[in-house]
């Protein structure tokens, strides 16, 4: 028996292998449409595993760990989708719907608006969409140098460097952008809750004091790591440690 079981594996994933991204996605929308969530999950899944990311993929994920009452990886995924699609009004509905769901109202320390405007500027381009937006800005500022350079007519040359000089000053500003963007998500790292509750405890030790409690699906700052333990931040300015197995990277 054991050996037919290990036979059926075998197969079930040369069968796995022999599909394309594309077919396999497929599959799982379809397992989602006729109400097998796990199915479309553990499809979905291996996708994510095999290093395929796409913002239909993750919202499909999300979607199905939805269907099956698992609030907090349906959060971590909806989450994860919006970094790659930051204003997919989709995602963005179904993300805060969701949030409407969890324990924990947390009430977020107020924030001076130029810093607020500050980081509405910041999430407007994906990473990659400021790579190519700074690439046109270059390839324009290249363009109106040369034309003022090589043209003898004055107003071509006027309107030729003030394009070049207004494209230069943007692509300095967005690569700023940029960099502060890839630097945060290098170092600036956050987590969702997937446990029912967690109790936050004062320093990394099972027995220290207990600090407060949390519950699935928060969104928590991870600011440190002392081996199985995580230092976290909560938007109302608290701090505690939790297990690294308690939540999800986003």
């Amino acid at each position: 028996m054991k050996k037919i079981l290990i036979f059926a594996a075998l197969i079930l994933n040369i069968s796995f292998a022999s599909e394309n991204p594309e077919s396999l996605m497929t599959k799982a929308n379809e397992f989602f449409i006729a109400g097998e969530y796990q199915k479309s999950i553990d499809v979905y899944q291996k996708l994510v595993s095999e290093g395929y990311k796409s913002p239909e993929l993750l919202y499909n994920l999300a979607n199905s760990y939805y269907r099956i009452g698992k609030i907090g990886y349906s959060i971590l995924y909806y989450e994860k989708a919006k970094i790659l699609a930051p204003s997919d009004e989709d995602i963005n509905h179904n993300l805060n719907f969701v949030k409407l769901q969890t324990k924990d109202k947390i009430e977020k320390l107020p924030e001076f608006f130029l810093f607020e405007w500050w980081e509405n500027i910041l999430s407007l381009m994906t990473i990659n969409q400021l790579t190519i937006f700074i690439y046109f800005l270059f390839l324009i500022a290249l363009v109106g140098l040369l034309f003022y350079i090589i043209s003898k007519n004055v107003k071509l040359r006027r309107v030729s460097f003030y394009a070049s000089m207004i494209a230069l000053g943007l692509l300095i500003f967005s690569s700023i952008i940029l960099f502060i963007n890839i630097n945060r998500q290098y170092n600036l790292k956050y987590g969702i809750i997937l446990s029912e509750s967690v109790i936050v405890k004062s320093s990394p030790d099972p027995i220290s004091k207990e600090a407060f409690i949390i519950h699935e699906g928060l969104k928590v700052k991870i600011e440190d790591r002392v081996e199985e333990w995580c230092k976290i931040r909560l938007e109302d300015g608290k701090i505690g440690w939790i297990s690294k197995d308690t939540f999800g990277i986003i």
